[in-house]
């Protein structure tokens, strides 16, 4: 039986564990928080999935919250222009329904059902001396990195052909709310994207949490700008204040439904920022022992388009098949470097281009195709089902000439 280690209990490493438990893998995970701890520490993402991303949960059982995560139907993109006025909207309807679940609920759920499921746990922290000594016992036949935050991700390299940012594109600042009205434009639950251009975004998001159906407002600042009131982590009280000072001067049509919003819990807030940035996936450690990062260790995209469990979930399935596909054979740098290089192919690049894309000024092209959408179903549609499978994009969305020929083809 082989046997897999994996550190880092979030959205991949557990899905990955779960999934390695199932096809038979002898599977310990490390993670640096309890089931109980993770319940009642502080809100940790935002984590919309579209349905891509569902399907790699459900092949394995995984979908614990399907009947009770609101089904989100659509987005509702708005553009404030001036800010404070909303110069267009556009309803995009999804073919299938995302779901966000808050990771509070589902780590720690996970991390229960992989010990019911015959994994083993280990409840610590890990530093690389901890890395570099578990690689050199040679107890593991694969040593894989889930850990997106901390220490453990200076051990990958920044790869400087594929990263685009040296600094931090947004600031980030969530905060889960029970008492939001239902939008009158749009009743069925939906992501409500909302732009303000050149000073950043406010999204609206339906989803799980401990005390059940929610929605999460987050906003996302440009660095510096009038929306950029989160360097300092905030009280949750002036957290959630904050936030909707700004919906009432830059959205008033998200802020009239908020009248009577209040914090879900204690915990209920995060704000942050970090740089977007690719990695190498294969870390060389002291003692001449490889591993293999995943998902936001090596992929670590800005919030803005919503992909971040997405493709943490993308990149479980893909890991997942290549060490199925692998065998009994050594799992060595070159089945490594082949395994993430696939996932880039099939999946992060068109994310991570797409995502780069959306957090500068939009082009003429993008503006073209978002004032066409907003009058035909057809492109709203597609634009929708995008942040489903974000490779479409490519085919009309990213290059003027592309989607010129589209807007041709919907007009004809």
């Amino acid at each position: 039986m082989r046997r897999v280690l994996i550190v880092g209990a979030g959205q991949s490493g557990l899905q990955l564990g779960l999934s390695l438990l199932a096809e038979g893998y002898q599977v310990t995970l490390m993670s640096a928080r309890t089931p109980d701890e993770i319940r009642r520490g502080w809100v940790m993402s935002t984590q919309a999935m579209f349905a891509e991303a569902l399907r790699t949960e459900r092949r394995y059982g995984l979908d614990l919250w399907q009947d009770q995560a609101p089904d989100i139907h659509a987005l509702h993109v708005s553009l404030s222009a001036p800010p404070g006025e909303r110069a267009l909207r556009i309803p995009c309807p999804l073919d299938e329904p995302a779901q966000s679940t808050d990771q509070r609920l589902k780590m720690a759920a996970w991390l229960e059902l992989f010990e019911e499921r015959g994994g083993t746990i280990h409840y610590q922290g890990v530093t690389t001396a901890d890395l570099d000594g578990l690689t050199r016992l040679g107890r593991y036949d694969l040593t894989i990195v889930a850990a997106g935050k901390g220490d453990l991700v200076g051990v990958f390299a920044r790869d400087p052909q594929r990263s685009v940012h040296t600094t931090p594109q947004r600031g980030l600042a969530v905060a889960y709310v029970h008492g939001m009205a239902p939008d009158p434009l749009l009743p069925v639950p939906h992501v409500s994207f909302n732009a303000v251009p050149g000073l950043g975004e406010l999204f609206v998001i339906p989803a799980l949490t401990l005390s059940g159906p929610c929605e999460i407002l987050f906003w996302e600042a440009v660095p510096d700008g009038p929306l950029d009131l989160w360097r300092d982590r905030l009280d949750p009280a002036d957290h959630l204040k904050a936030t909707l000072d700004l919906a009432r001067r830059y959205t008033p049509w998200i802020y009239e439904r908020c009248r009577e919003v209040e914090l879900t819990d204690a915990r209920a807030t995060l704000s942050g920022r970090y740089t977007p940035t690719v990695r190498l996936p294969v870390a060389e450690l002291p003692s001449g022992g490889a591993v293999l990062g995943m998902a936001d260790v090596v992929v670590a995209n800005d919030p803005v388009t919503g992909q971040g469990s997405n493709t943490a979930a993308k990149c479980a399935a893909a890991y997942l098949r290549s060490i199925l596909e692998h065998g009994d054979r050594p799992f060595d740098r070159e089945w490594m470097t082949r395994t993430f290089e696939r996932f880039w192919f099939d999946t992060g690049r068109a994310v991570t281009a797409w995502t780069n894309a959306m957090l500068q000024p939009l082009p003429p092209h993008v503006q073209q195709v978002l004032g066409a959408a907003a009058g035909n179903p057809t492109i709203a549609r597609r634009f929708a089902n995008g942040f489903s499978d974000p490779t479409d994009f490519d085919d009309w969305f990213m290059s003027p000439d592309r989607a010129e020929r589209y807007l041709a083809e919907v007009a004809g």
